[in-house]
């Protein structure tokens, strides 16, 4: 009678490994001769759990040599994190009278029309109102988890705190309450609950059932360590069946009371009225969350009997006492320097530290490699870093080991899920040339006939370069010019025919008819390529779910604020890969992580910020109002990692990994790997795993390659005999290299989609509205703004520049009425003339005739002129070229003639002197003139230019002096060749070789 009345509850160790343990257990106690564990009903954490455990019957029933049986009926309760997917509850017979649970999209969508409807102006608008509703949703949740009611929060635990609370937590606690009261009303006339609700509602109809009338066959409620109140009582019921049981993993039953006791209060309040957590529970000690089961089941630990059985892989019972010793709490881990050596024995625990985490992940791959090397030997990589797991993926391709990772990606970062992400980009940026050609060259684009997307990817690179630079305006109709500029109308026509429905008006749009369009657009590039395999399926599950809840909500959205809510929902929807990995590989984030085993695991991303994460306040309920309402703190999460890494530290074999470096800057070790390092003291160095990170800065060495020689390429003299622009002789004489590969090699750099208006591109703007000004186009302003509109660019280029270039057109006009007596001649003019057989060309901006009868050359820059410095040495020969010519008569059809005698840059830049009224604007001369004391004299200006001219014509046109790079290194000049020249591999290593 007594052992009737006994709960029922055990533990299986950490070094036992819990999935294996079970099983062997189970099999033996309850499997019938003929109907196998069917009578068995197996409740488990989460799905993840329900597979593990399959396997696990799968390998001992294989061991024992069985032709097969039938497997027990397992149902998934709840997860570890009440933040997390809680599984679904079998729907016991007779819970008919508990409504129904509100769609979760549905609820999202709802609360967000109740925010933005009772707040008004207050409210957040766009992506920040969906967020807030989302976190409005997750709170509601974690409440109800924990059975606060909603009348709790107007209760006086919460009242008393009120003034206390900084005014922004009372506002927010303010907006909670009123935003819960809405969407409660809105609930009962819709006749519905909460799903946490409803979930806790079938606990206790369950737990009033079994109580009243066991069940006929054996319950085993395997792994489940969810403190969620309801949960507790039914795992209670089902400690208590006379055929039930309740096996925890990994609770401590060595540690003493007075340990345990220094875990703190764990939802057990002193007395009545008191809050049920205190400021110094140890709320981050990986036993602490198993406490509060145990409290609120109302089973002390002295009533947890250990497990029975081991399973295959299991570790020394050693391996379980350290780890025990590795998590005491402060107090108790004063204790270490007494501690005696087999209670800190960690034989199979290796620590491996690296430099960065890619050297972290291609030591990771090495072990695993290194590990399938052992025949039947299995290796499990347990990291909550993504990106970390998906380097390891890649480095294990090297030697055609194929990984998957179960947790999965988020469905944004998926190939379906970016489609759809840059198709609402598109529709948010109005066709902006970086998401529009993303879109279009999708790899899922034509993906489903080889041939069709050769040939439109062709189409569309001739677009591409077409598009390059600058931004244009919105809309397809601009894009029309672009296509007819690249030979690709027809190509377009088809394109913008499939893309139409992305450009809309901009106003407010109901969300399921943007969903809609994005579909159909969709499906006309890609086909069924886009739904066809895993990602693509969870993408149309996602928008068939939200496009079903939007129309019954109603929403309406701006279509610019699309891309960035649709990226946040997709980021919590995990797409795992299909089976087809490597049988022996299994790559885990903390969730998935629980209740497997391997012989070899590793455990990575030991940081702090990963491992364990950062925990982040509650953004709507202060902590002392949780607190309050007996919810657990944000540091409860501390201990659950701290609980996954205590049970995956109990295999066979372990490796700890961390890097001092990831890509956002050095790194803080794990409190738990200073943890271990601190508990094995001076054992650490026997530890440290070495040869791993040697032969991972290893792996990708091979020989030394030889310093790169500065480039002096001698072309042949027929190659060498090229026509030769005004500007270019200024890169021939200071870096010979840059005129090699563009007037030789005739090597054009391209300029990136969407591209900063380029000095160039803004020089080809200015010319463009002075020569039809000059021309007699009308007033200089009018002709601006009709050269603007006609370049039909980017509101946004034109607003950040066009207010500057105004400016200095205002400085030109004025200072050409204020000198009357020197009239323009010529505009934007081409000429040629010969030099030593060689063909200079060149356009001249302007040429005045002065009153002398001489005439001025003028260049326009947009930028700042070259200094007189750089004519003086020979670097900067354009207006003094351009005066030869004008002497050679290079103009002549223009009949102009005379003797050029005056030569001046005319900058559009800032005037930092103050020459300017307009403060854009200012003239500059190379040569010496008024009290200047530098310069060249003006009668020698064209003399010396000639000396230039014939020296470079001399030495690399006619001559066979090489074109050595950067020739000189201090001449200004673009780095247009840098990467072709390698520059940054010989720069400053030249004279040592």
């Amino acid at each position: 009678m007594a052992e009737a009345t006994h709960p029922h509850v055990y533990s299986i160790a950490a070094h036992r490994g819990f999935a294996d343990a079970l099983v062997a257990g189970l099999v033996p106690r309850y499997r019938d001769p003929d109907l196998g564990l069917a009578r068995l009903t197996l409740l488990l954490p989460s799905s993840r759990a329900v597979r593990n455990v399959t396997e696990a019957f799968i390998r001992h029933l294989t061991d024992e040599g069985a032709q097969g049986t039938l497997l027990p009926r397992m149902a998934a309760v709840g997860d570890l994190d009440l933040d997390e997917a809680l599984g679904p509850l079998i729907d016991p017979l007779g819970a008919t009278e508990i409504s129904p649970a509100i769609d979760p999209t549905r609820r999202w969508l709802m609360l967000a029309e109740i925010i933005a409807r009772e707040f008004g102006d207050d409210a957040p608008r766009g992506p920040a109102l969906y967020r807030l509703a989302r976190d409005m949703a997750r709170v509601m949740d974690r409440l109800l988890v924990e059975n606060v009611a909603p009348e709790a929060l107007r209760g006086d635990a919460v009242l008393d705190l009120l003034g206390d609370l900084a005014g922004h937590w009372q506002d927010s606690l303010r907006r909670f309450a009123i935003v819960q009261a809405h969407w409660l009303s809105w609930l009962e006339s819709e006749g519905r609950i909460e799903a946490a609700e409803r979930r806790n509602r079938l606990f206790a109809h369950a737990a009033r059932r079994w109580k009243t009338d066991p069940p006929a066959g054996p319950v085993v409620a395997a792994g489940v360590t969810s403190s969620a109140p309801a949960l507790a009582r039914l795992l209670r019921v089902i400690a208590d069946l006379p055929d039930g049981a309740v096996i925890l993993p990994d609770l401590d039953l060595t540690m003493n009371d007075e340990v345990w006791a220094e875990l703190g209060q764990a939802g057990q309040a002193p007395s009545p009225g008191n809050p049920p957590f205190a400021r110094g529970d140890a709320v981050t000690h990986p036993q602490y969350h198993l406490k509060l089961l145990l409290n609120r089941m109302g089973i002390g630990r002295g009533e947890v009997r250990s497990w029975h059985r081991r399973g295959a892989g299991a570790a020394p019972p050693e391996r379980s006492h350290a780890i025990s010793a590795l998590f005491l709490p402060p107090e108790a881990s004063k204790g270490w320097i007494d501690l005696a050596a087999e209670k800190r024995r960690l034989a199979g625990v290796r620590v491996l530290e690296a430099a960065t985490s890619e050297e972290e992940a291609q030591a990771i791959a090495l072990a695993i490699r290194e590990a399938l090397e052992e025949p039947q030997k299995r290796v499990a990589l347990v990291t909550p870093d993504r990106p970390l797991a998906r380097r390891v993926v890649q480095h294990l391709r090297r030697w055609n080991i194929e990984a998957d990772d179960s947790a999965g990606r988020p469905l944004s970062q998926t190939a379906a899920g970016r489609l759809f992400l840059l198709m609402a980009e598109a529709m948010a940026e109005g066709g902006a040339p970086v998401p529009m050609i993303g879109l279009l060259g999708h790899p899922l684009v034509r993906g489903g006939n080889p041939e069709a997307r050769r040939e439109w990817l062709a189409r569309l690179r001739r677009f591409e370069l077409a598009l390059r630079g600058p931004r244009p305006a919105v809309g397809l109709q601009v894009l029309e010019t672009v296509a007819a500029d690249s030979g690709t109308q027809d190509w377009w026509a088809e394109a913008a025919r499939i893309m139409a429905p992305l450009f809309t008006d901009g106003d407010p749009a109901p969300l399921a008819e943007l969903l809609d369009r994005l579909a159909s657009v969709g499906e006309d590039l890609c086909g069924e390529v886009l739904w066809s395999r895993e990602d693509g399926r969870a993408l149309s599950t996602f928008v068939d779910d939200v496009r079903l809840q939007a129309r019954a909500v109603q929403t309406t959205v701006d279509p610019r604020d699309l891309h960035a809510i649709l990226a946040d929902a997709m980021e919590a929807i995990a797409v795992r890969p299909p089976y087809g990995g490597h049988p022996r590989i299994a790559i885990y984030g903390l969730l998935e992580s629980r209740m497997t085993r391997a012989d070899l695991v590793i455990c990575a991303g030991l940081n702090e910020g990963r491992w364990p994460g950062r925990p982040a306040v509650d953004p709507l309920l202060a902590p002392p109002v949780l607190r309050a309402l007996g919810v657990p703190g944000v540091d409860f999460r501390i201990g659950l990692a701290a609980h996954d890494l205590a049970a995956a530290m109990g295999a066979p074999q372990v490796l700890l990994t961390r890097a001092a470096r990831d890509t956002e800057g050095p790194t803080i070790p794990s409190r738990f790997l200073l943890r271990v390092k601190a508990l094995l003291g001076e054992l650490l160095p026997r530890h440290q795993e070495t040869a791993l990170v040697r032969m991972a800065r290893a792996v990708d060495d091979g020989e030394p390659a030889p310093p790169y020689p500065r480039p002096a390429p001698i072309p042949a003299p027929d190659d060498r005999r090229v026509r030769i622009s005004v500007t270019a002789l200024d890169r021939l004489r200071s870096d010979p290299y840059q005129f090699y590969a563009s007037a030789i090699l005739r090597l054009k750099e391209i300029d990136t989609l969407d591209a900063e208006p380029t000095p160039a591109w803004q020089g080809q703007v200015a010319h463009d509205i002075l020569q039809k000004w000059h021309e007699g186009g009308g007033a200089l302003f009018d002709v601006a703004q009709r050269e603007l509109k006609r370049m039909d660019h980017h509101p946004l280029t034109r607003a950040l520049w066009e207010p500057r270039l105004l400016r200095a057109l205002e400085w030109i006009e004025s200072t050409i009425a204020e000198t009357p007596e020197r009239k323009p001649v010529l505009f934007e003019e081409w000429g040629s003339f010969e030099r030593k057989g060689i063909e200079i060309f060149g356009r001249i901006d302007r040429l005045d005739r002065l009153a002398s009868g001489g005439l001025a050359v003028v260049d326009y820059k947009t930028g700042r002129p070259p200094s007189k410095a750089q004519v003086e040495r020979g670097y900067a020969l354009q207006l003094g070229t351009l005066g030869l010519m004008v002497e050679a008569g290079s103009f002549a059809e223009q009949a102009v003639q005379g003797h050029a005698e005056m030569f001046e840059y005319w900058s559009l830049g800032k005037d930092y002197k103050g020459r300017s009224e307009t403060g854009f604007g200012y003239i500059e001369t190379p040569v010496r003139t008024g009290a200047a004391r530098t310069g060249i004299e003006p009668d020698e200006f064209l003399p010396r230019a000639a000396e230039f001219l014939d020296d470079a014509l001399d030495r690399w046109i006619l001559g066979t002096e090489p074109f050595t790079a950067r020739l000189n290194p201090d001449a200004a000049g673009y780095d247009t060749y840098d990467q072709l020249m390698r520059l940054e591999e010989w720069l400053g290593l030249e004279e040592r070789a």
